[in-house]
């Protein structure tokens, strides 16, 4: 019975852990990676030097310096 019980925490715990799981960053809307995709570009660094990978749409737009 305690190996049963034993066996159901640990598998309790592993399934909390998503494989390939990453940081978010950019207010949840950015991923921290080593490499971004294509459909991704770097807007600022994650904490752990890692880039924030924030798709174009969610990234704010440019203006243009206004004197």
């Amino acid at each position: 019975m305690k190996l049963l019980l034993l066996t159901l925490a640990a598998l309790l715990l592993l399934s909390q852990l998503t494989p390939g799981g990453t940081q978010r960053c950019w207010n949840l809307l950015g991923r921290c990676r080593h490499k971004c995709s294509k459909k991704e570009r770097v807007y600022v660094y994650c904490v752990n030097s890692k880039m924030c990978c924030v798709k174009p749409r969610y990234q704010p737009k440019q203006r243009p310096w206004s004197f």
